[in-house]
């Protein structure tokens, strides 16, 4: 008879901790499926509740080298989502080469520091910890596909008891997400002429989004200009929470706009990413190598080595992919 799989660990927390997190899990699994920006702002909630913090953010690599942040908080206020290229030292790189969650003190604040600034920008972080998400890759091992980070202005705010806190709450954020995606990954691997098939996202369903939700800000506008002194301040304050999540949502969006280009474009080497740029301009061979300064015959080499990276037989085919990657 096989042996009974040992339980899992329990988490190290004090009990105050343990009730606090015991509440999130039942209020996000009620409340935030489906709800992006409220979970995130609800996570924020409950490490505030633990732990003092002044700067929280939501970030999700996106691309060979990009973060995108659809969520951040800092000393009270919601900072604007944005969108960064990540360097080789920062906070970033650090996390997905040690897949662990990064501490100040393990490097003095190094990495931090390398990074992209966030926050009030004005004052440096005297305290952070920042922790991968994790989902399963294509092969089934874990992959980061995200971060979520808590700073302070003041030193040493951050013990061993709400780091663990963090970290926990962190992974069932990232498992939220997973699971999402993984439904509409199983929704898509249905025949695509059955039904509402989801579709990766275009320009125009991003346009058909921001024209519904602001429409729906102009009319919470419309009726706060007829509403009394109390109540107005009530309906502006709603209309700013509305844009704060439609600008957080926008920044979501993006990451399901197709990788395929930039990932194809990166396989090449950069001789060969020359000419795919020139490919892109419908530029015959010999026009190619006049612009390049090399042979015919190595740009007809660089040309079949494209098409079999692209697992495209046209070249038609590659010049518009290459397009896409250079309009992004």
């Amino acid at each position: 008879m096989p042996d009974a799989p040992e339980p899992p660990a329990r988490l190290r927390v004090d009990a105050e901790t343990t009730l606090i997190l015991r509440e999130a899990f039942h209020k996000i699994d009620a409340y935030y499926r489906g709800d992006h920006y409220g979970l995130y702002d609800y996570a924020r909630a409950v490490m505030a509740k633990i732990v003092p913090l002044d700067h929280f953010y939501i970030g999700f690599f996106h691309g060979a080298n990009r973060v995108r942040y659809p969520y951040g908080y800092d000393g009270g206020m919601y900072t604007d989502p944005a969108s960064h290229i990540y360097g080789p030292r920062g906070q970033a790189a650090w996390l997905l080469k040690h897949r662990q969650t990064y501490r100040m003190q393990y490097d003095n604040g190094a990495a931090l520091n390398s990074g992209v600034a966030s926050g009030d920008t004005s004052r440096a972080s005297a305290d952070a910890v920042t922790t991968p998400l994790f989902r399963r890759g294509r092969e089934g091992e874990p992959a980061v596909f995200g971060m979520m980070s808590m700073q302070s202005y003041r030193p040493d705010t951050f013990d061993d008891n709400s780091v663990r806190a963090f970290e926990w709450l962190a992974d069932l954020v990232a498992r939220v997400l997973t699971k999402e995606a993984e439904d509409l990954d199983a929704l898509r691997r249905l025949p695509a002429d059955v039904g509402d098939a989801p579709q990766l996202v275009t320009a125009d369903h991003i346009v058909e989004l921001l024209s519904s939700r602001v429409a729906d800000v102009r009319q919470r506008a419309q009726d706060a200009l007829a509403a009394p002194g109390a109540s107005l301040r009530e309906a502006l304050q709603r209309i700013v929470t509305d844009c704060q999540q439609l600008q957080s949502d926008l920044v979501e969006l993006t990451l399901d706009i197709d990788n395929g280009p930039e990932e194809r474009f990166r396989s090449l080497t950069a001789a060969e990413q020359g000419v795919a740029v020139l490919l892109g301009s419908d530029l015959p061979n010999d026009r190619i190598a006049r612009e390049l300064g090399i042979s015919p015959h190595t740009v007809k080499s660089h040309v079949r080595n494209i098409l079999a990276k692209y697992r495209m037989t046209g070249r038609g085919a590659v010049a518009e992919d290459v397009r896409k990657h250079l309009a992004r």
